[in-house]
Parts: structure tokens; C-alpha cells; sequence
């Protein structure tokens, strides 16, 4: 139970025979002494708080001015970074560039070759194709002549014609 000041104030001791009655005045001194060891003890437990937060305080604020000035020490750092980052960076483009002026020339000349190679196997290509085209023609006038020769065979040429026949189409 708690007890205010206005607790003790109103508090009023029944009247008795010879006063007030003792125990019950007695119970009530227990409970304020109580009370009042509970505050002592409270107030003291806060005075330590206190003391403890104050050196915690102090602690922080000289945290604090050390980080000030590792942070101002550290922008002056970054600063002079960025400086060098750019410059380094000024370097490596030009690099850069350089680098791919000469991979440009180059595949320029890749290309200009390449496309000489096309040519040359385009043209490479059209003559097979004329060399095969003979070589067909050429083996179905063996074959006729050989039809003509044997009497026979108008089914055997017939297959054979149309077999040569796919085969100069698809070239």
C-alpha cells in the first residue's frame, strides 16, 4: 500500500479509553517507516543511476568528438579519392577508346575479308555446280546410248532420267 502525504495528513487515530489506540498508531508508523526505507533506497538507486549516465554521457560526448573528426578527416579522404578516380578514370577512357578505334579497324579489315572469301566461295560453288550439272548430263547420255545400245529398258531409263533429273534440279 502507498501512502501520500495526504494519506497522513487525513489519517485519524480512534479515541479510546485512555487515547488513541496504540498498536493501530504503532502499524501505522511500520508502514510509513517502510514506505519511507522503500524511498531511500529508491532515491539512492537513482542517485547511482545517475552517476553511472553522467560518466555514460561523457563517454558518448568524447565518442562523439572523436567520430566528428574521424568523419571530417574521412571526407577529406573521400575527396581526394573522387580526385584520383577521376582522373584515373579521364585515363582509362581515353585507353578505351584508343582500344576500340583499333578493334573497329580491325574487324573492318575481318570484314572486308570475309565478304573477298564469299565471293571467292560463291564463285567456287557456281563452277562444282557446273561440273556436276556436266557430269549428269553426261551420265544420262551414257545411259541412253546404252539404252539405245542394249534395246531395253525404258522402265531402267526412265528411273535413271528421273533420278538425274532430281539431281540437276537440286543443284
Amino acid at each position: 500500500m502507498r501512502i501520500t502525504p495526504l494519506d497522513i495528513q487525513q489519517k485519524q487515530f480512534p479515541v479510546k479509553f485512555r487515547g488513541f489506540d496504540v498498536e493501530e498508531v504503532y502499524a501505522f508508523l511500520e508502514v510509513l517507516r517502510e514506505e519511507m526505507e522503500e524511498l531511500l533506497r529508491e532515491n539512492t538507486s537513482l542517485k547511482e543511476q545517475i552517476h553511472i549516465i553522467e560518466g555514460q554521457l561523457k563517454e558518448h560526448k568524447n565518442m562523439e568528438s572523436t567520430l566528428r573528426e574521424t568523419l571530417i578527416t574521412a571526407q577529406q579522404m573521400i575527396e581526394a579519392y573522387k580526385t584520383n578516380a577521376r582522373k584515373e578514370a579521364e585515363l582509362i577512357t581515353r585507353e578505351a577508346e584508343l582500344k576500340a578505334d583499333e578493334i573497329i579497324k580491325k574487324a573492318q579489315e575481318r570484314v572486308v575479308k570475309i565478304h573477298e572469301d564469299i565471293v571467292d566461295l560463291r564463285g567456287i560453288r557456281r563452277h562444282f555446280k557446273e561440273e556436276i550439272k556436266r557430269l549428269a548430263e553426261k551420265l544420262l547420255r551414257e545411259i541412253e546410248f546404252d539404252k539405245e545400245r542394249e534395246g531395253d529398258a525404258d522402265e531402267y531409263t526412265g528411273k535413271a532420267r528421273e533420278g538425274a533429273d532430281n539431281a540437276i534440279e537440286q543443284i
